[in-house]
């Protein structure tokens, strides 16, 4: 196990080698025996290789072996957020797929809709490796990966060859090296621009915690210059595409209710609520650990609760005034419905899905189904 948490063994072999082992586990065992496996591995490796694993399995077997086993197919689930059709309301959250590699095989998981990024105008490397920690007793991440990807026009050229008919939200950022003027509003309209045609709608990210400054865009006045200006250009298309805005957990209330404020003047069409927190409170993990891992965004199940107050606030504050789309700690099908029931829209999962596997989408879609026909 060290030389393949070093990674010094070769890609293709240990490619060939889950490819095989993974496949007897889906015929034969549950998720958490392939979890088991892939858990021995460093975390951003294994996520890439798992990237090419999906890629030849959705080659070997098509894409029907896939729809088989996780997808819900019912006119129920169907939602209309934002003037967009969802067949269901269940996505996947921006950073697992970054640089819109897998979006289309990730839709026949049973997803309702597929968010890639964050993107930036040019590449750009990230933090430092390593750089994604798993906290296993907590169910949860922690990542610094500071919007790492490949740049819009590698974003752009992957869409255009889109095969399936998945709804597409484009998660957008400035550049490690812009500053928060007008540099930041060059970087959020060059992606707003070219990514225009081939999303359905945008996501504006200021809530990374990895990216110095970032968050400072989240202050009233920054905000507001920002999203009126990417509302602007909107506005002049022949057709607007939805703008949300994706917030962090950690803002108090009186900062949620700029927020609020916010989304109302400039008339953005909803809210993603929420990032990943900078909190290390309540956690099971040793705090040994926890320090020797350092900073970044923590996502999971410590972040459920939070997140859930955040989506209930914003709702009966704004008097449901907006959608809201909620995130952060969903691993269970009950896990979702609170977060409906505190008054989100549609719910995205990340990592839930990494630990609970894409039963999860099925899991959460029939329990919709439930609850309606009760």
């Amino acid at each position: 196990m060290i030389l393949l948490e070093t990674g010094l063994a070769n890609d293709f072999n240990i490619i060939i080698y889950l490819l095989v082992f993974t496949t007897i586990l889906f015929i034969f065992f549950r998720y958490k025996f392939i979890r088991f496996i892939l858990f021995l591995f460093n975390p951003e490796f294994i996520h890439n290789i798992t990237f090419s694993i999906i890629k030849i399995k959705s080659f070997i077997w098509g894409n029907w072996i896939w729809s088989l086993l996780f997808k819900t197919n019912n006119s129920k689930l169907e939602r209309e957020v934002f003037g967009i059709k969802f067949r269901n309301p269940v996505g996947l959250a921006a950073g697992f797929d970054k640089d819109a590699k897998l979006f289309d095989e990730l839709y026949n998981f049973g997803f309702g809709f597929i968010e890639v990024g964050t993107i930036t105008p040019l590449p750009q490397e990230g933090n430092p490796k390593p750089r994604l920690f798993r906290l296993k007793d907590d169910s949860a991440l922690i990542n610094r990966m500071g919007f790492n990807n490949e740049g819009v026009e590698a974003v752009l050229a992957r869409l255009r060859r889109k095969k399936s008919s998945v709804i597409i939200g484009g998660n957008i950022g400035k550049n490690k090296t812009s500053n928060n003027d007008q540099e930041a509003l060059s970087d959020y309209k060059i992606c707003f621009e070219k990514l225009f045609d081939y999303v359905d709608y945008f996501v504006v990210n200021v809530s990374s915690p990895n990216t110095p400054g970032l968050r400072d865009l989240q202050e009233k006045k920054p905000l507001t210059k920002l999203l009126n200006f990417l509302q602007d250009s909107n506005n002049k298309k022949t057709k607007r595409k939805p703008i949300l805005l994706k917030i962090a957990p950690d803002l108090s209330n009186e900062q949620l209710d700029d927020i609020i404020e916010i989304v109302t003047s400039t008339a953005i069409d909803g809210v993603i609520a929420t990032n990943t927190t900078i909190s290390r409170n309540g956690l099971k993990t040793k705090e040994n650990k926890v320090v020797e891992i350092g900073n970044g965004g923590l996502s999971g199940k410590p972040l459920s609760e939070r997140s859930t107050e955040v989506i209930r606030y914003i709702h009966e504050k704004s008097k449901n005034a907006f959608p809201i789309i909620g995130v952060g700690g969903i691993h269970s099908a009950q896990d979702a419905i609170d977060k409906f029931n505190a008054g989100a829209s549609l719910v995205q999962l990340y990592t839930g899905f990494i630990y609970e596997g894409p039963s999860l989408i099925k899991k959460i879609n029939n329990a919709i189904l439930n609850n309606e026909n009760n």
